[in-house]
């Protein structure tokens, strides 16, 4: 068996709020912790995580690998490292050759919209899907759909795309999932809400009447009915979003918000697109968050 350790973590502004309160290995992509992809990808190629730095083959703490490019990378024995393609370092090898292989799926994740790219690429190459839950006869599924145990999937709910659905939920009534969707454990996604490629963490409850696109919401969110975040611009440009003080094209056409842990939102809050809320932060009634709300 050889070994694999990270490089050191360096802070990260651009995947704020996510990584406010959580390392970034914590982040969850289809309901697994990056750290957790990572680590898997590497036991199947026979390496095992030490942490005291004596390690053959070192990686970022915040890369995510596509499974067949790592395996062509650790099987040439001239490659010495592996980067992405703005350049970034996913993963070099301490003793080994100076070719460097560059990557054209992996990529390094800078800011948190790249995790909404990891995700999808993470359910595409899901290849178990099932149904441990209890799911009305009336459940229209276009696509592929996972349940997690205890859940329970009320009448009137459409899935058209790949939606994962962790443990001990309840969805619906009346609800529309679409796109690479993953909901967390202990989520509660209610009467008329609509999810559209996005991302919820655990213990998080959008209720009622609500539009989510192309956004992740973090643990603990609540959104109060008729919450609505806005993802498409009016001239179809790439949106861009605010980081440490200067904007940031995201290169997604479609992007909504990025919610941090314990938000709470008013009714009828409307949330233009690209903006992000810190962990704990709260809208009032009709609200419209029209820049980052920071603490």
């Amino acid at each position: 068996m050889r070994h694999f350790c990270y490089s050191e973590e360096k802070a990260q502004a651009g995947c704020e709020p996510l990584t406010v309160k959580r390392a970034l290995g914590d982040v969850p992509v289809a309901n697994v912790s990056l750290a957790t992809h990572q680590q898997v990808a590497l036991q199947s190629l026979g390496y095992r995580l030490v942490e005291d730095k004596k390690c053959d083959l070192e990686i970022s703490p915040a890369a995510w690998f596509d499974s067949q490019e790592l395996a062509s990378f650790i099987a040439d024995e001239e490659a010495g490292q592996i980067v992405d393609e703005q350049g970034g370092v996913l993963a070099h090898y301490k003793k080994r050759g100076k070719k460097i292989c560059k990557s054209k799926i992996s990529f390094l994740i800078r800011f948190s919209w790249d995790f909404l790219r990891a995700n999808e690429l993470a359910i595409a190459a899901m290849s178990q899907w099932e149904n441990h839950g209890t799911c009305h006869s009336s459940l229209y599924v276009e696509g592929r759909l996972s349940v997690g145990r205890g859940t329970k999937i009320l009448p009137g709910v459409v899935v058209e795309g790949d939606v994962v659905i962790g443990d001990h939920c309840k969805v619906g009534p009346n609800c529309y999932l679409r796109g690479s969707t993953t909901v967390g454990s202990h989520c509660h996604v209610g009467q008329a809400v609509e999810l559209k490629n996005s991302i919820l963490f655990s213990h998080t409850n959008v209720g009622h009447l609500s539009y989510i696109g192309d956004s992740i919401l973090g643990e603990k969110v609540n959104l109060g009915a008729g919450t609505i975040t806005s993802n498409l611009r009016h001239d179809g440009k790439t949106h861009r979003s605010a980081v440490a003080g200067s904007l940031v094209d995201t290169g997604r056409r479609k992007f909504g918000a990025v919610i941090g842990d314990r938000v709470h939102t008013g009714i009828h809050t409307s949330i233009y697109p690209g903006r992000k809320i810190w962990p704990g932060l709260t809208t009032l009634p009709g609200d419209i968050v029209t820049q980052d709300l920071q603490q």
